[in-house]
Protein backbone atom coordinates (compact mmCIF):
# COMPACT_ATOMS: atom_id res chain seq x y z
CA UNK A 1 0.00 0.00 0.00
CA UNK A 2 2.82 2.36 0.61
CA UNK A 3 4.30 1.59 -2.80
CA UNK A 4 1.44 2.42 -4.65
CA UNK A 5 0.69 5.66 -2.47
CA UNK A 6 4.33 6.47 -3.12
CA UNK A 7 3.95 6.05 -7.41
CA UNK A 8 0.96 8.01 -7.01
CA UNK A 9 2.32 11.03 -5.54
CA UNK A 10 5.42 10.47 -7.81
CA UNK A 11 3.45 11.50 -10.59
CA UNK A 12 3.58 14.37 -12.77
CA UNK A 13 0.71 16.93 -12.13
CA UNK A 14 -0.17 17.93 -15.99
CA UNK A 15 -3.13 20.25 -15.25
CA UNK A 16 -4.61 23.02 -15.57
CA UNK A 17 -5.22 21.88 -19.09
CA UNK A 18 -5.99 24.61 -21.39
CA UNK A 19 -8.82 25.20 -24.22
CA UNK A 20 -8.02 25.10 -28.04
CA UNK A 21 -8.70 28.53 -29.35
CA UNK A 22 -11.51 29.73 -30.40
CA UNK A 23 -11.17 29.61 -33.88
CA UNK A 24 -9.64 25.66 -33.85
CA UNK A 25 -13.03 24.77 -32.41
CA UNK A 26 -15.25 26.78 -34.31
CA UNK A 27 -14.33 24.90 -37.08
CA UNK A 28 -14.19 21.81 -35.82
CA UNK A 29 -17.82 22.49 -34.68
CA UNK A 30 -18.50 23.38 -38.00
CA UNK A 31 -17.49 19.83 -39.20
CA UNK A 32 -19.23 17.80 -36.94
CA UNK A 33 -22.36 19.42 -37.47
CA UNK A 34 -22.41 18.64 -40.82
CA UNK A 35 -21.15 14.94 -39.89
CA UNK A 36 -24.33 14.16 -37.24
CA UNK A 37 -26.87 15.37 -40.41
CA UNK A 38 -25.13 13.54 -42.93
CA UNK A 39 -25.49 10.79 -40.83
CA UNK A 40 -28.34 11.36 -39.84
CA UNK A 41 -29.63 11.71 -43.95
CA UNK A 42 -28.19 8.13 -44.31
CA UNK A 43 -30.24 7.03 -41.10
CA UNK A 44 -33.16 7.91 -43.07
CA UNK A 45 -32.32 6.88 -46.48
CA UNK A 46 -31.52 3.14 -44.68
CA UNK A 47 -34.76 2.88 -43.55
CA UNK A 48 -36.76 4.01 -46.87
CA UNK A 49 -34.42 1.41 -48.74
CA UNK A 50 -34.83 -1.12 -45.96
CA UNK A 51 -38.74 -0.65 -46.16
CA UNK A 52 -38.94 -0.50 -49.94
CA UNK A 53 -37.16 -3.70 -50.55
CA UNK A 54 -39.45 -5.26 -47.79
CA UNK A 55 -42.58 -4.21 -49.88
CA UNK A 56 -41.05 -5.57 -52.98
CA UNK A 57 -39.89 -8.50 -51.28
CA UNK A 58 -43.50 -9.42 -49.85
CA UNK A 59 -44.98 -9.33 -53.25
CA UNK A 60 -42.26 -12.14 -54.03
CA UNK A 61 -43.19 -14.13 -50.47
CA UNK A 62 -39.90 -12.75 -48.85
CA UNK A 63 -41.35 -10.16 -46.51
CA UNK A 64 -39.58 -11.75 -43.38
CA UNK A 65 -36.23 -12.02 -44.57
CA UNK A 66 -35.75 -8.26 -44.94
CA UNK A 67 -36.95 -7.82 -41.78
CA UNK A 68 -33.59 -8.18 -39.97
CA UNK A 69 -32.31 -5.83 -42.65
CA UNK A 70 -34.60 -3.04 -41.34
CA UNK A 71 -33.72 -4.28 -37.74
CA UNK A 72 -30.00 -3.73 -38.62
CA UNK A 73 -30.21 -0.41 -40.49
CA UNK A 74 -32.36 0.46 -37.18
CA UNK A 75 -29.52 -0.43 -34.62
CA UNK A 76 -27.09 1.55 -36.76
CA UNK A 77 -29.85 4.61 -36.20
CA UNK A 78 -29.46 3.94 -32.29
CA UNK A 79 -25.77 4.04 -32.02
CA UNK A 80 -25.56 7.24 -34.36
CA UNK A 81 -27.72 8.65 -32.02
CA UNK A 82 -25.74 7.61 -29.18
CA UNK A 83 -23.21 9.15 -30.56
CA UNK A 84 -24.35 12.32 -31.43
CA UNK A 85 -25.60 13.01 -28.38
CA UNK A 86 -21.85 11.84 -26.53
CA UNK A 87 -20.31 14.65 -29.20
CA UNK A 88 -22.71 16.97 -28.55
CA UNK A 89 -22.62 16.91 -24.67
CA UNK A 90 -18.30 17.32 -25.10
CA UNK A 91 -18.67 20.16 -27.27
Amino acid sequence: MMLLHHLVTELPNSLPLEAPPVEVTKGLNKVLDWVKWIAYLVCALGIIIAGGMMAIGQRRGEGGEHAARLGWVLAACIVIGAATALVDALK
